[in-house]
C-alpha cells in the first residue's frame, strides 16, 4: 500500500532526522520535507503566537498544510507540548502526537507518546549561582536555552548553544535589567531529549501502520481503550490495573479484546486498594 510512495514530513525543525529513517525502513516510503514551511503560524513554545487549537487539531492541520503545499497525498506531522504530567502533576512531561494521513486510501492514524523524558523548565535568574544551577538541570550546552527580559515576554533570544552566545545575550538584556527569564528551547532541533521522544513516537506510529485489521486488512488496528480489574493475587479483588486491551478498526468497526496484555494474570497486593488501602 505504501511501498515506493513519496511522503511529506510537515516540519521546519528538522524532525525528519529521526522520523524519516524509521518510516523509510519500515514501510518503504521516500520521505521529503517542504521548502519554506512555517509551522510557527500554528503556535510557538515561547508564546509569541498562541496555539489556538488542541494538539490533535493542530497536528492534523500541520500535516494537511504540508501535503497541500507539496502536492503529496501521503504525509506525517508531529506536535508536542510540555508541562505537568496529566497523571502526576508534580513531574514535567513531553506530550508528543504524530499523525499519518494517506489521502489516496482515506487513512488517518494518530499516535501519542507521553514521556517523563524532558528537560523542560524555566525560571528567573540574576546571580551566577542561579544561572549555573539552571544550566546544569537544562543539560546545557547539549540542549539550547532562550532568554528574555522580565518586562517583555514576547522578545526572546533563542537557540543559545554556547557560553559565548549566552554571554552576548545576557549583556544585551543587562542593559535593561540585571535579572532575566531563562527557559529551555524546546524546538526539536535544539533539544536532543525531545528528538529521542519523537523517535519513539515514530516507531509507535510505524507499529500502528503495520497493525492491520483481521477483518478488513486496513492498517491502524490499534488499542483504543482498555479495561481495568486485574485481580489481586492475595485477595482476588479487582484492582485498577489493566486486565485487557480493546483493539478497534475505524473503517469496519471490528473490535477485539486481548486479555492480560502485560503477560500477568494477577496483580501484586501492593496495588490492591483492599490489601493496601
Amino acid at each position: 500500500m505504501f511501498q515506493g510512495r513519496s511522503l511529506i514530513i510537515g516540519t521546519m525543525h528538522y524532525k525528519e532526522q529521526v522520523i524519516a529513517p524509521v518510516l523509510e525502513s519500515a514501510i518503504g516510503v521516500k520521505c521529503y520535507t517542504p521548502a519554506e514551511f512555517n509551522t510557527d503560524m500554528l503556535g510557538t513554545f515561547s508564546g509569541e503566537i498562541a496555539r489556538e487549537m488542541g494538539p490533535v487539531e493542530t497536528v492534523r492541520k500541520k500535516c494537511l498544510m504540508a501535503m497541500e503545499l507539496s502536492g503529496y497525498d501521503l504525509g506525517i506531522a508531529s506536535e508536542g507540548s510540555f508541562g505537568p504530567h496529566p497523571g502526576i502533576p508534580f513531574l514535567q512531561a513531553d506530550d508528543e502526537w504524530l499523525i499519518f494521513i494517506d489521502q489516496k486510501n482515506n487513512i488517518e492514524i494518530l499516535v501519542r507518546e507521553l514521556s517523563f523524558e524532558t528537560n523542560f523548565q524555566g525560571r528567573e535568574v540574576g546571580t551566577s549561582i542561579e544561572l549555573e544551577e539552571f544550566l546544569d538541570r537544562a543539560k546545557f550546552p547539549q540542549h539550547a536555552v532562550m532568554i528574555r527580559s522580565l518586562e517583555n515576554s514576547n522578545e526572546w533570544i533563542k537557540g543559545i548553544q554556547s557560553r559565548e552566545d549566552l554571554a552576548n545575550a545576557m549583556n544585551k538584556l543587562n542593559r535593561i535589567d540585571s535579572r532575566f527569564w531563562i527557559e529551555t528551547d524546546m524546538r526539536a532541533m535544539h533539544n536532543p531529549t525531545r528528538m529521542a521522544v519523537i523517535k519513539k513516537a515514530a516507531q509507535k506510529l510505524v507499529n500502528a501502520i503495520l497493525s492491520t485489521c483481521p477483518s478488513c486488512s486496513m492498517p491502524g488496528f490499534i488499542v483504543t481503550s482498555d479495561k481495568t480489574g486485574l485481580p489481586c493475587e492475595l485477595c482476588g479483588s479487582p484492582t485498577q490495573s489493566v486486565i485487557s486491551h480493546i483493539y478497534s478498526c475505524k473503517y469496519c468497526q471490528h473490535m477485539l479484546e486481548i486479555r492480560f496484555p502485560s503477560g500477568k494474570q494477577k496483580e501484586d497486593p501492593m496495588y490492591c486498594h483492599r490489601c493496601n488501602p
